[in-house]
């Protein structure tokens, strides 16, 4: 049963929480310079593969599990199917237009519906919900880290970058705030998020994450990506 408005603040804090890790991501680029010469490629990788087992682990420990739940059989995999269209089809038209904000846009697709089910989760089960703000923190930590490197690799100016990076704070809330109060009380809509939303995300993960992280002669980079789901499976095991 839904406690309003202890759920909403609830939702906003933790919705701001996992949003500070855009930021904190994009910070971490200026700590490379600290990164011993040869080192920092492999760093960089090691990041990009941690994220990617964050999704890995936010797909098959929360999203999927919680969708189908939701939604029958039928139309849990139709979903999960048209979310992996829509990111190609995006994809596709951020190739075509040569945009230099590709992994600022795959953050953004992924953060907002995620934030959308945190919102609605906290109505249900506020356990499986603080596990939700906790995966979308680890994931958007490399997201965030990447999505600045590839702006300021670029030519974007950084000061314009920061500002875009700190303005993805709010958009976590806003979207926590209208998944609690449209979709809590339509499963079946938040189960199609959800399952929209892992469809999506698998296809960023072998579109973009997985074939950025292998590096010759290095084997630290793939761990990275079993460390990640290892800290989302201590979340799912913690909260029961």
């Amino acid at each position: 049963m839904m406690h309003f408005p202890d759920d909403l603040m609830a939702a906003l804090v933790l919705a701001t929480l996992a949003g500070l890790s855009v930021p904190a991501g994009a910070a971490l680029t200026f700590a490379e310079k600290w990164v011993p010469h040869g080192a920092d490629q492999s760093l960089r990788h090691f990041v990009t593969a941690f994220g990617g087992g964050a999704l890995i682990s936010a797909i098959a420990l929360v999203l999927v599990p919680e969708g189908v739940e939701r939604l029958p059989p039928f139309w849990a995999v139709a979903w999960f199917g048209l979310g992996g269209l829509a990111f190609l089809i995006v994809d596709r038209a951020l190739a075509k237009t040569g945009s230099h904000a590709a992994q600022f846009l795959a953050m953004l697709l992924d953060y907002l519906p995620e934030a959308m089910a945190l919102g609605a989760l906290l109505a249900a089960d506020r356990a499986v919900a603080v596990l939700m703000a906790v995966l979308i923190g680890l994931q958007n930590l490399p997201e965030g880290f990447n999505a600045f490197r590839e702006m300021r690799e670029s030519g974007m100016p950084q000061r314009r970058a920061i500002w875009l990076f700190l303005l993805m704070v709010p958009v976590g809330p806003a979207a926590a705030a209208l998944g609690m109060l449209v979709l809590a009380d339509s499963p079946g809509v938040l189960g199609a998020v959800m399952m929209f939303s892992s469809g999506g995300i698998l296809y960023l993960l072998f579109q973009d994450v997985a074939p950025a992280v292998p590096m010759k002669h290095s084997w630290l980079p793939p761990f990275g990506a079993v460390a990640g789901f290892m800290l989302g499976l201590a979340g799912h095991l913690a909260t029961g």
